[in-house]
This record gives C-alpha cells, structure tokens and sequence, in this order.
C-alpha cells in the first residue's frame, strides 16, 4: 500500500468497522447516497461481525459523520474506477488526518476483469453470439487533465484481452480521445458496449447513450460494471483480505 494511503498505523489492529465511499451526485445527493447504502447493506451480509457504513463525497457531512462512528483503525473502500485525485488526495484530505486505511479502488480491484469475462461469457451465451464474432467496446471518463482514468481503463482492457477471444475490443471515451462516440461507428449489431463506471451517474445516463445513438450504434447496452451483482462479494473479499494483512502484521 502506498504511503499516500496509510493514514493507519500498523501496530493498530482493524476495528471491523469500514466505510464504502462514492463520488455521489452534487446536484442531488440524495438518490446516490440511497443507492451506495444499498450497496453497502449487500456487502454488509457478506461480512458478519463487521459494522459497515456508506457516505458520497457529494452529501454535506456525511463522510465527516461515518468516520467519526467508525473510530479509529477503520477501512476506507473508495467506489471509484480510477487512482488519482479523488483516491489520493481528495478524499485523505476529506478525512482529516484521522487513523483509517484507504484501500486501492474497485476500479484497480485485480479481481474485476475476472467478473468482466464471466459477465460478458453469460451475455453472449443468452444471445446465442461466439465471441470470436463480436466486437467490445468499453466505455470510460477519461480526463482532459490527467492520464489516470485512461491509464486505469487501459490496465482494465488489457486484462480483458488476455483473457478473452473477442473480435475487437475497443476502448471509448467521454471526456478524452478517443472518443465513444467516434469509436463505435461500424461495430454492427454483434457488439456490447460495458461502460466502466462504478455507478450510473450522469455520464451514465445521459452521455454514454447520447454518444451511441448519435452513432446509431445497433449492439448491446449493459449497465456499469460497479452495480454488477457481484460486486459486493469483490468488496468484502479485498476487505477481508485487507483486514487479514494488516493484522497479520
């Protein structure tokens, strides 16, 4: 874990206490932080023992509120796709100093592009379509600003193509070249579009649909890979596993 992370220290055992934190919706917290504490409830039963909570950094206070509940020694889950700003400085600063760990993002989670091949493998088996005979495309942020959303999205595709045997996998962005919508012209109708999101915010909803229709893109539209089912289970594991280390140390 890097130094950047480690509000914790290791002499500290973990309270089983940890908080699942999102960027939220500024414009209206309210939907976003009822959907992460959805989430969190579905982790929650995963972990019996644990005392687990959700904020958005969008809601006034709510972070503020959940790390004082959680006291000292407890697990920061960032629900976010990329390590930069928000991981690595945004929200230590939003924790003001307090004795927590900041674990990596679901984003850099080792383990989703394993759930990635097994939910792309069930999606062309329902069709009926061979992989070889498909084209994916994954749609990101991205960054006019920083390399980090592309340079995570990257590592994400790369282990997707190690893994699988699609026709063509190519990746689309929202707020950087290559764009979505000028990478999804002549995919045809055999072609999944996967946006990499943690959660079905704006670019959601409104961007990423825009982007393929203005490019009448004729495939398949899942939702983003952050409110796949088995995304609790990925969150408990690295919590656990986490919780493991650090007090094995």
């Amino acid at each position: 874990m890097s130094g950047t992370r480690s509000h914790f220290r290791r002499a500290q055992a973990i309270n089983r206490r940890a908080i699942i934190v999102s960027h939220g919706q500024p414009s209206d917290p309210a939907p976003a932080e009822a959907a992460l504490a959805e989430l969190t409830a579905h982790v929650a039963a995963l972990m019996p023992g644990w005392s687990l909570s959700s904020a958005t950094l969008a809601a006034s206070g709510a972070l503020d509120a959940a790390a004082e509940a959680a006291g000292t020694g407890a697990l920061i889950y960032p629900l976010f796709m990329t390590d930069g700003w928000f991981t690595q400085t945004t929200l230590p600063k939003r924790l003001k100093g307090r004795n927590v760990r900041i674990l990596p993002p679901l984003g850099t989670d080792p383990t989703l592009p394993d759930l990635a091949c097994n939910w792309l493998a069930a999606e062309l088996q329902n069709r009926g379509w061979q992989m070889r005979d498909t084209c994916l495309i994954v749609a990101s942020h991205g960054s006019g600003k920083s390399r980090n959303s592309a340079r995570d999205t990257e590592r994400f595709v790369t282990a997707l193509a190690e893994r699988t045997g699609f026709a063509d996998i190519r990746t689309g962005y929202i707020e950087e070249p290559p764009f979505l919508g000028d990478v999804v012209f002549d995919t045809g109708s055999r072609a999944i579009c996967m946006p990499f999101f943690a959660a079905g915010g704006g670019h959601v909803v409104e961007d990423i649909p825009e982007a393929l229709d203005l490019a009448d893109f004729e495939g398949v539209r899942l939702p983003p890979i952050g409110i796949h089912p088995q995304v609790p289970r990925l969150i408990a594991a690295a919590l656990l596993s986490e919780a493991k280390q650090v007090n094995a140390a």
